[in-house]
């Protein structure tokens, strides 16, 4: 059986109505990225940050998975060795049922230690109050990868990707990195699908093929071709 790993980005989660930062709308547009997003932002102003992730949190919890996050999520029941690395903070993938998501940029529903950037907390509901302690005894704060730090489980993402015979993407400009340089971790023989409507930061190939359809559209109709593939024995 082919290894299969998806790597997916904002446009998807964009697609269950949540903003993304770098649409010409996006949250980028209403707030500096200096403000909101930098350890120096936490330290200067953390209740602003408490506030603006909340209210990301709020969303998320309003938000539902979509037709390709369903998709996906069947992929890897059907072909358990599927791998899922998402560039997303939401928990879309996981409500629509995928498991051992490797968050690259942190997780919204989660707090982490101040000091210990894997120690993390579930947060019940949407709201974070300021204040609240670690039981390492440091200020909580929001689960994300701010500009600037490092990115804990790259490695990890990295040695998934090594191991991949299909790699698909979905929904990431393939701008942000060091996320982005995942493809190149990927075997030279690995077939690699983007779906994306807009054009490819790269040159499509013989191994890249570019299906220029949204995520809910493009996801759901490439997982039907594989477990069709699958079935007949052709991996």
């Amino acid at each position: 059986m082919k290894k299969i790993v998806v790597f997916t980005g904002a446009g998807i989660s964009a697609e269950s109505g949540l903003s993304t930062f770098r649409d010409s709308d996006g949250l980028w547009e209403k707030y500096r990225v200096e403000d909101i997003c930098t350890h120096e932002a936490w330290e200067r102003n953390p209740q602003l940050l408490v506030d603006f992730y909340n209210a990301r949190r709020r969303d998320t919890m309003n938000a539902q998975p979509n037709a390709a996050h369903i998709a996906i999520a069947r992929l890897q029941q059907s072909i358990p060795s599927t791998r899922i690395i998402t560039q997303n903070v939401d928990d879309l993938h996981e409500r629509a049922g995928a498991k051992n998501v490797v968050h690259l940029h942190g997780e919204i529903t989660k707090l982490r230690s101040s000091i210990n950037e894997t120690a993390t907390v579930q947060l019940k509901g949407w709201e974070q109050h300021y204040g609240d302690r670690h039981p390492d005894g440091s200020l909580l704060r929001p689960y994300i990868v701010f500009f600037g730090e490092g990115v804990p489980y790259f490695t990890e993402a990295c040695e998934i990707a090594s191991t991949a015979d299909i790699m698909i993407v979905v929904g990431t400009s393939l701008n942000v990195y060091p996320a982005a340089s995942l493809l190149q971790y990927a075997p030279r023989q690995a077939e690699i699908y983007l779906i994306d409507p807009g054009q490819p930061a790269f040159t499509p190939s013989s191994k890249i093929h570019h299906i220029q359809k949204k995520a809910t559209e493009g996801v759901p109709q490439l997982v039907e071709s594989i477990l069709s593939n699958a079935a007949e024995r052709k991996f």
